[in-house]
């Protein structure tokens, strides 16, 4: 169980200037994440179209991670349909799906109307080597305090949520703070109506406006993670691309 006592220290380490760019400026030299964005540069170039590289691992393997959504690699055929799919359709599926990080993920990738242009442009490749980057930084975090890289992420997040079921869409945000207020983990099998009075029962949303209050949230959730062991980065198979040990070796 991690320590309780060193976890506030350990998020404003991770807060401290400098401490974020210094890390990617470490990571963008790591061979494992190169080779990583060197495969799937190449993948991109041979994919006949953009359902061709949804399928392909190495291509996966990169761009969910790189987007937020390392949870999803193994999920090919929810990808292919959501990442093509309209974000500006009302009643369509990205509208549908429970889990917001779709929705904005098709908006940045745009497939729907660039296709396989979209992942050969430099340019989004540039991009998703920048969140491949940020997300080996949450796991190296959340190795060494678990829940860290949460509540780095939920600090960058939370204004945008403005009600409760925005904070439910987003896995860091019901995660952190749910987490935060104390509430089982029981509650994901509630009905998501039951779990939006839970959390509105016991915090005011207004205050995710507020810096100050999302800064004590954060450090509430990563005391209560590293108490309980929760928290931290979802597997994914891009640490398969890591040494021993994943990135902190």
């Amino acid at each position: 169980m991690a320590d309780a006592a060193g976890a506030i220290p350990a998020l404003r380490r991770a807060l401290a200037p400098g401490a974020e760019s210094k890390a990617l400026a470490r990571l963008a030299k790591d061979p494992q994440l190169v080779r990583a964005m060197d495969a799937f540069a190449k993948a991109a170039a041979k994919a006949a179209d953009v359902k061709a590289a949804l399928r392909d691992p190495r291509i996966l393997n990169v761009l969910l991670p790189a987007l937020g959504l390392p949870d999803a690699v193994g999920q090919p055929g929810l990808a292919l349909r959501a990442l093509t799919a309209d974000p500006k359709q009302a009643d369509g599926l990205l509208s549908r799906l429970p889990d917001t990080r779709w929705k904005a993920a098709a908006a940045t990738l745009n497939l729907r109307e660039r296709g396989i242009a979209a992942l050969r442009d430099p340019k989004v490749q540039a991009s998703l080597a920048d969140g491949l980057r940020r997300m080996a930084w949450k796991n190296e975090l959340d190795a060494g305090q678990p829940g860290v890289g949460d509540a780095l992420l939920f600090r960058s997040r939370a204004s945008a949520a403005t009600n409760a079921y925005a904070v439910l869409g987003d896995p860091v945000l019901r995660r952190v703070v749910t987490t935060a207020l104390g509430l089982p983990q029981a509650i994901v099998v509630q009905p998501v109506e039951t779990q939006a009075r839970a959390i509105t029962s016991r915090l005011d949303l207004a205050k995710l406006q507020d810096p100050r209050e999302v800064a004590k949230l954060a450090e509430r959730y990563v005391v209560a993670a590293a108490g309980s062991g929760t928290g931290g980065a979802a597997a994914s198979p891009l640490l398969g691309l890591l040494p021993a040990g994943g990135l902190l070796a």
